[in-house]
């Protein structure tokens, strides 16, 4: 399987620097995971949107997009789960 790249919104990554550093972390390492594997267990497809996709970490959601003919993933949004959707 090929790798994919990833690209994170600048608003995602405003989104980001409002969290605290552990949780920052926790979220990096299951974004660096998705150019391996853009479809992890326990990803969910979203309703309504061919392309977006919703990654659990922990409380937070990271809702991304997948390119699969040209093997991009786009990082949209980083938020709590009360207002990911």
């Amino acid at each position: 399987m090929a790798e994919y790249a990833v690209g994170i919104k600048t608003s995602a990554l405003k989104e980001l620097g409002r969290l605290e550093s552990d949780i920052v972390e926790r979220i990096f390492d299951r974004i660096r995971g998705l150019g391996q594997e853009p479809r992890p267990s326990g990803c969910k497809k979203l309703k309504g949107d061919k392309e977006s996709w919703r990654l659990r970490v922990g409380d937070y959601r990271v809702i991304y997009t997948i390119d699969d003919k040209t093997f991009r993933i786009d990082i949209t949004r980083i938020r709590h789960r009360k207002d990911a959707y």
